[in-house]
């Protein structure tokens, strides 16, 4: 017998955090709540991960999800941006991760792929194949959509992540 799995989805940024929660049973999905953590901009570095940091944990607290899904950051020509996103990036996976949830990983395009079909596609694209999996899905900004999208694309992948998870334990413990 199949039991619900809440998954929140993290779409990592230093400014904006999107986080998008579903519920997933065998094929259905339904939309638990999304939304944005913001940092402030004038503050400095350290601050603002600890509000990233604070804001998350409130967040997992509040739905108590099972599993977690966190887009991997791009490199961009932006050493420096490049960095501080990577720092987001690890407030993101460890904020779950401290929780006891399973993180796993989703590169932007596959993201894509798995939403609307294609690894390129514009942001209206996936608002709208976000709706249509979730008609009463509700989210302000494209950081929620994109958190969202990431918890589908996990629902769509968590048993191939669950097997090479398992594969991964066996592995370390043999």
């Amino acid at each position: 017998m199949q039991s619900t799995i809440r998954i929140i989805g993290i779409d990592p940024g230093l400014r904006r955090m999107g986080w998008g929660v579903i519920d997933t049973l065998g094929n259905t999905l339904r939309f638990v709540d999304s939304g944005t953590i913001l940092s402030d901009g004038d503050a400095d570095l350290a601050s603002r991960l600890c509000q990233l940091h604070d804001g998350l944990a409130d967040i997992i607290h509040l739905h108590k999800p099972d599993e977690a899904a966190v887009e991997q950051t791009f490199v961009n020509k932006d050493a420096v941006a490049t960095l501080k996103l990577g720092q987001a990036r690890g407030i993101a996976m460890l904020v779950p991760a401290r929780a006891g949830l399973k993180v796993a990983e989703y590169a932007p395009n596959a993201v894509k792929k798995s939403v609307i079909g294609v690894g390129h596609g514009e942001k209206q694209q996936i608002h709208m194949m976000i709706k249509v999996l979730m008609p009463k899905a509700t989210f302000k900004g494209n950081d929620a959509a994109d958190a969202l999208a990431i918890a589908i694309c996990h629902a769509h992948n968590r048993q191939s992540f669950a097997g090479s998870l398992a594969h991964r334990i066996a592995a370390a413990t043999a």
